[in-house]
Order: C-alpha cells, then sequence, then structure tokens
C-alpha cells in the first residue's frame, strides 16, 4: 500500500511541480487528535497504540513535515496513561515534532461552562507540560476541539482570557479540508477488509484537498489584500492518513509550498487580524477573518456526496459518481 501510494506521490510531484515552482507558498502541518483517532481498546493496548504511533511517525519522518500535533491525554486509559502516554509522546517528540493541548477528553465548549471547559484543558496538559519541561522545552499552543472559540461573546472572551491567563497561543487552523469524514468512512472500510473502498476513498481525499485548495488559495489572497499568507493544515492522526498523507504531501510541494512549523507560520502578520465571528460552529480562521472585516464568507468544497453518504449512514456501499 505504501509503495502505491509513495510512487503516486511522486507523479503528482512531477506533474505539478513546474507552473507550482513561481509560487512562493509556506505550509505548517498540524495533526488533532493523538494519540490517534482509534477505538479506546487498541490505545489501551500498548503495544497495539505504540505500533499506531511508530508507523505514523515512520511514515512523517521522511517527509520532514516539521508538524505540531494536539494531544487529547484522556484518550489513553487511566490505568495505562501515566506510563503509555509518555512513551507514546515522547516518539512524535524524537522525531523533531512540537506538541500542543487539545483539551483532556475533546470537550465541545457548547455544552459546557467556561470553568469547565479550562478545568479539562488543565488536566489535557498533566502529562504533556512536564514531558516538555523535561527536555527544556514549554507547552505552548493550544487547538480548540472542532474549532468552537465560543458561541456567544462573552463565553469566547472569558475562553481567550482564560486560555492567555495559561501562556496558552491558540493555533488558528485557515485549510481545513474534512479530512475527518474521509477517515471515517475509510475505517468503515478497513473493518469490511475491502481495499478497493479503501482506495476508491484515498483517491477521492487526494481529489477533494486538491479541490479545497483551489478554494483557500485566492480566497486567502482576498483576506490579506492580494498574497497568499502562510497556511495552517488541519489533519489527524488516523490510518487514512497513515495511508494517504505522502500524495497529500506529494501535492504541496507541487503547488510550491514550503513545509514550516508553526511558530513560523504564525509570524505571518495575518495571524494578528482582529475575530470578531461567534457563531456555534467550527469554522477556517479565514472565514472568521472575512466575517470581521464584513465581506461574505464563500464556504469551501464539500466532500463527495457518496462519502457524506457512507458517513452519515445512508448507504453502506459507494454510490455511483
Amino acid at each position: 500500500m505504501m509503495r502505491r501510494v509513495l510512487s503516486l506521490a511522486c507523479a503528482v510531484l512531477l506533474l505539478g511541480a513546474v507552473p507550482a515552482l513561481a509560487q512562493n507558498r509556506q505550509v505548517a502541518v498540524t495533526f488533532d487528535d493523538l494519540p490517534y483517532q482509534a477505538p479506546d481498546e487498541v490505545l489501551c493496548d500498548p503495544d497495539a497504540a505504540m505500533r499506531l504511533t511508530q508507523n505514523f511517525v515512520d511514515m512523517l519522518r521522511p517527509l520532514d513535515t516539521m508538524a505540531a500535533v494536539f494531544v487529547n491525554e484522556g484518550k489513553v486509559c487511566e490505568a495505562q496513561r501515566p506510563t503509555l502516554l509518555p512513551a507514546i509522546l515522547n516518539v512524535w517528540l524524537d522525531a523533531g515534532l512540537d506538541l500542543g493541548n487539545h483539551t483532556f477528553t475533546h470537550i465541545n465548549i457548547h455544552q459546557n461552562t467556561v470553568e469547565t471547559y479550562l478545568a479539562d484543558v488543565d488536566r489535557g496538559a498533566e502529562i504533556s507540560r512536564p514531558l516538555l519541561a523535561g527536555r527544556g522545552r514549554s507547552l505552548t499552543y493550544f487547538r480548540h476541539p472542532y474549532l468552537f472559540a465560543g458561541e456567544t461573546p462573552e463565553k469566547k472572551a472569558a475562553i481567550a482570557a482564560g486560555l492567555a491567563e495559561r501562556g496558552y497561543t491558540i493555533a488558528p487552523v485557515t485549510i481545513d479540508n474534512n479530512d475527518w469524514m474521509f477517515a471515517g468512512v475509510y475505517r468503515k472500510a478497513e473493518a469490511a477488509g475491502d481495499e478497493a473502498l479503501k482506495r476508491r476513498i484515498g483517491e477521492a481525499y487526494v481529489a477533494h484537498m486538491t479541490a479545497v485548495l483551489d478554494h483557500w488559495e485566492p480566497y486567502s489572497a482576498e483576506v490579506t489584500g492580494g498574497r497568499e499568507p502562510a497556511q495552517v493544515l488541519l489533519l489527524h492522526a488516523n490510518s487514512l492518513n497513515q495511508d494517504w498523507y505522502p500524495q497529500i504531501h506529494a501535492l504541496y510541494l507541487a503547488r510550491g509550498y514550503r513545509f514550516i512549523p508553526l511558530d513560523e507560520a504564525l509570524r505571518d502578520p495575518i495571524y494578528q487580524h482582529a475575530d470578531s465571528y461567534v457563531r456555534a460552529a467550527g469554522v477556517s480562521w479565514l472565514h472568521r477573518w472575512t466575517f470581521t472585516d464584513g465581506r461574505p464568507i464563500r464556504w469551501e468544497p464539500e466532500p463527495p456526496q457518496w462519502i457524506r453518504d457512507i458517513y452519515e449512514g445512508r448507504t453502506s456501499v459507494p454510490a455511483t459518481d
């Protein structure tokens, strides 16, 4: 599987490299929901959890993504957490990747008070923070679960103040792409042992990423007045990206992107832009800034209908496009 994906990735790169080199694009890659999007019993099995982690990091290492990864410490069961989670996170850190806080339980702010939310943030740092401190580093970044920042001005402001008091820098997202939906369908194909469906989903995922980049690139230039800013890409640690991220990576290279760390991306002046967006929805910061500037939001393309149908349980087999 990996050999085929890498071969396809090289083809994408070679086909797209010449026109893309005229661009000067930058992207910081981020992966949410660490240790992994997998059933609880897998993440509480030391051998299985470590195997998933090592395989994912081994896939990333030669690509030099310089990624930042965001951890839900509560994904590992309580009995295993004190020993298994540090071992897992050290694999990521040893590969030169950065850690951020994604809360303990992937809490939904819309269903909880600010105090409960911030308590979950604090629990989400109990292992990560001392682990980083032992390496002379600090836990700096926070990523909102679901990209929900608060559905009222008061709640949003209180959360932002609480995170600032704790020393966090919020990790925004400019390129959102619904990879979680493709991943959910991919897991169904895995459970069914359907390799042909897995391949179809993976190819649809790469095609969708192309479509969303066709949307986000000019849209982002409108926000900045003509230039594309350093982008922040949201992905998730799961089996879909284990198999298909190399082709996504090659797609970005073919479009002229240079991979940079998150801290470098956030030095782009656009990340100082005001954000007055308050809605019960998690959206790209490009939409938030567009709204703040008083311009109409133009929504990104949705995944193919057959992906949405399988994900939402309307069909169990892919429909014909």
